[in-house]
């Protein structure tokens, strides 16, 4: 082969030099291989090689093609035409072995380099090797792995040596044009040099194709598209992508094929082994394990990213799935779809909890982009059972972390594709919206949230009758909305309702009557209707130990919410014990790691700090904070009502130069992840300017009281106790600057209203009076 090799070579220049290094540094003969998978420039490193040391090497470069004729045959005529040698011919006392040694003993002068392109097994050409001579370098260029021979190992372009490269063969001024384009083009073909090559060729020759087309081409036909398929007679590579795929196919057994197909069903994302494990549940482990190494791996078929994760060349996935449905792939292990699909739903979307950890999103992560790859291009092959877990999980996966926007997007299209495949008469259905609504519920945007919830109680009435445990949990779902946003006279009947049909059908020993017993008590201890929440929480608290025992964390939420009635009392000593319980039930059940350990440390910092006690206060609010963020991020809710917390006591203690900023970063955290319209952001605004006020800088405090009167107003409607509290905030603003006629009907109005909604025995209705 002539030694001219392309014109345009780039982003190579360190492996060059690697190269160089490896066949120099030994002083016997040096053999060194370039491996790589098909397409990714093996023989065009050769060849530049080559060509930059032509002086290096005084002795003569021979190329040789070891599939086209027997290597030793190759040598012995490479001597004869090109250094004049003339080795005895082949006969029964001289061998083809003993030519090759003939030749080595007279070899001109200096040093050589033999180039053996494309070697598929080491073996068959070490034969004709030279003799251990360090004048003898040897390169190979395999698609294998050849043991302990030096090897470098030839990846994708970089991304802007494959620009480059793209540049170099259509003209800077058409990829500086259409750089964004020209950069998914790169990004496509997977930096891969072969399909840059065949791509920019292909271009050059169609100078009014624009980059966007040829990339729409691409995404059509795929592999089959003729830019892809035909090379040039100038290029060193006579293949397209394609055939070059091919070569190494044809050495796999049908095992190895199979496992590649499969492997082709996952995102172009890494892959942790285990979910490809989790596909094939009565495959061998170490078959499986055998195909991979040996094969995928050894024919650089399939990428080795770190311990237990690998990843496929993005055009070798589209190589594997054309090949998927082949009846040679279906004959084994069937229909591979089905069991990917399963698998990400059985052992992915089913294991992601509600509120999940860092830790465990951290463990997630990496499963995500598969999960969505069944979402959102093989939902065919999920069954209809499991069809919402698709969305879900994804979902589940975004909103655990704060990120309620990306969150939405698969709880919208969960509700669309449950309509689309099984109709809107459907229990699935409804649970979708239900799943919306909640979303919206979390975010605090009750108008669309309503809505969904009427329609998800509607509907599961209307395909499971009013007698099904599903009514009571979309019955508990809305009237936790009205709850939320202080219509306590439309939840009450909903919470006694869904009671009632939990009692009625499930019995009185069950668990979700325990979980609905909280709810209501929740309701009258908002209301400070303590008298009627003290029994229920006490009847849910002995009936969660009763049903569950005492080590679950069901009974740590009991204890915490009764415990917080008694706080709401100022029965402090009663209200200790439970919250240190619940706290060391939770550490030592869910581990010192999760969410509910923080609440638990808030709850009974909080009322240490209500006790005077900021010494102990403050290192549980601090961890409390710490924790939330570790685990949650710092975009999360949860960090902003740490933040509030900590603010409020230090506010207390008078620290206020400690307090403001906390109170900033709270605020400015709720409006960026709730947006203005929610109730936590006239919190938020009432907290700093009571900070204000303290200071005596009112005239930084009465606009904040002002926003957050009217937003509580706009938000909560006229009749809520937050209506109250932001009133007599106000009042107090105007009490202590002697503005006493515009204090006086605020203070009034406050104390009516409270009368009204908390009734006479309620501790704020004492707070007005005395403030009156």
């Amino acid at each position: 082969m002539p030694l001219s090799g392309a014109t345009k070579f780039v982003g190579r220049e360190k492996e060059l030099q690697q190269l160089h290094q490896l066949l120099q540094k030994s002083d016997r003969v040096a053999i060194a291989a370039i491996a790589g998978m098909g397409g990714v420039g093996k023989t065009e490193l050769a060849l530049q090689y080559a060509n930059t040391h032509r002086e290096t090497y005084q002795g003569g470069i021979c190329w040789l093609l070891p599939k086209a004729a027997d290597v030793g045959l190759q040598l012995v005529q490479f001597a004869r035409t090109h250094l004049n040698l003339n080795p005895p011919e082949i006969s029964p006392d001289f061998d083809l072995h003993a030519q090759l040694a003939y030749c080595w003993r007279h070899w001109r002068e200096g040093e050589v380099l033999l180039i053996l392109d494309d070697v598929a097994k080491y073996k068959e050409v070490k034969p004709y090797l030279p003799p251990s001579s360090s004048r003898f370098k040897v390169l190979m260029t395999t698609r294998g792995h050849f043991g302990q021979i030096p090897k470098l190992s030839l990846g994708v372009l970089q991304p802007d040596a494959a620009l480059e490269l793209l540049r170099t063969l259509i003209g800077a001024e058409r990829v500086n044009v259409e750089t964004l384009h020209a950069t998914s083009l790169c990004e496509w073909l997977g930096y891969l040099p072969l399909g840059l090559e065949l791509v920019g060729r292909y271009l050059a020759r169609k100078e009014d194709l624009s980059l966007k087309e040829m990339l729409q081409r691409l995404e059509k036909k795929r592999l089959e598209q003729p830019a892809l398929v035909n090379s040039e007679d100038d290029m060193t590579a006579q293949l397209g992508v394609q055939a070059a795929f091919e070569l190494s196919w044809q050495e796999l057994n049908n095992t190895d094929k199979q496992l590649a197909c499969l492997l082709s069903l996952f995102a172009p994302a890494p892959i942790p082994w285990e979910l490809v494990e989790f596909c094939l549940p009565d495959v061998d482990a170490e078959e499986l394990e055998e195909s991979r190494d040996d094969k995928l791996l050894n024919l650089h078929l399939l990428q080795r990213k770190e311990k237990g994760i690998y990843q496929l060349h993005p055009l070798l996935r589209e190589f594997f799935q054309a090949n998927l449905e082949t009846p040679a792939i279906l004959a084994t292990w069937g229909n591979l779809k089905y069991a990917f699909a399963k698998a990400m739903i059985e052992e992915v979307a089913k294991k992601i909890p509600q509120d999940a950890t860092r830790e465990q999103i951290t463990a997630i992560s990496p499963a995500i982009p598969h999960l969505a790859e069944v979402a959102n291009n093989l939902i065919e092959y999920v069954s209809d059972e499991d069809l919402p877990w698709a969305f879900v999980g994804n979902a589940r996966f975004y909103e655990s972390q704060g990120l309620y926007d990306q969150a939405e997007p698969w709880y919208k299209l969960c509700l669309e594709v449950t309509k689309k495949r099984l109709r809107d008469e459907h229990p699935l259905v409804a649970t979708s919206l239900n799943n919306l609504a909640q979303l919206y519920f979390s975010q605090g945007r009750y108008p669309e949230a309503e809505p969904l919830h009427q329609q998800a109680l509607e509907l599961t009435r209307r395909v499971l009758g009013d007698e099904h445990p599903d009514i009571a949990q979309s019955l508990n779902n809305l009237a936790g909305l009205y709850y939320s946003q202080g219509r306590y006279a439309e939840a009450e009947p909903l919470y006694q309702q869904a009671l009632e049909l939990t009692r009625r059908l499930l019995g009185e020993e069950h668990p979700s009557v325990a979980t609905s017993l909280n709810n209501l008590a929740l309701l009258y201890s908002s209301q400070g209707r303590y008298t009627e929440a003290e029994p229920l929480l006490q009847q849910a608290l002995e009936l969660t130990r009763r049903l569950l025992g005492d080590e679950h964390p069901s009974v740590a939420t009991s204890l915490n919410n009764l415990a917080l009635l008694y706080y709401s009392q100022g029965r402090y000593a009663e209200a200790e014990p439970l919250y240190q319980q619940a706290l060391e039930l939770t550490r030592r059940l869910l581990g010192e790691e999760h969410p509910n350990v923080a609440t638990s440390l808030n709850s009974l910092a909080l009322l240490y700090k209500s006790q005077g006690r900021y010494a102990e206060a403050e290192p549980l609010l601090q961890q409390a904070l710490e924790l939330t963020r570790r685990l949650l991020g710092d975009e999360h809710p949860s960090v902003a009502a740490s933040l509030n917390n900590l603010a409020y006591l230090y506010k207390s203690q008078g620290r206020y130069a400690d307090a403001e900023p906390l109170y900033k970063q709270a605020l400015e955290l709720t409006r960026r992840l709730l947006g203005e319209e929610h109730p936590h952001v006239a919190a938020s605004l009432n907290n700093l300017a009571n900070l204000y006020e303290s200071q005596g800088r009112y005239a930084e405090a009465e606009p904040l009281l002002q926003q957050a009167l009217e937003l509580t107003r706009r938000l909560l409607g006229d009749e809520h106790p937050s209506v109250a509290t932001s009133l007599n905030n106000l009042a107090l603003l105007y009490d202590s600057q002697g503005r006493y006629t515009e204090a006086e009907p605020l203070y009034k109005q406050a104390l009516e209203l409270r009368r009204r909604l908390l009734g006479d025995e309620h501790p704020d209705v004492a707070t007005s009076l005395n403030n009156l």
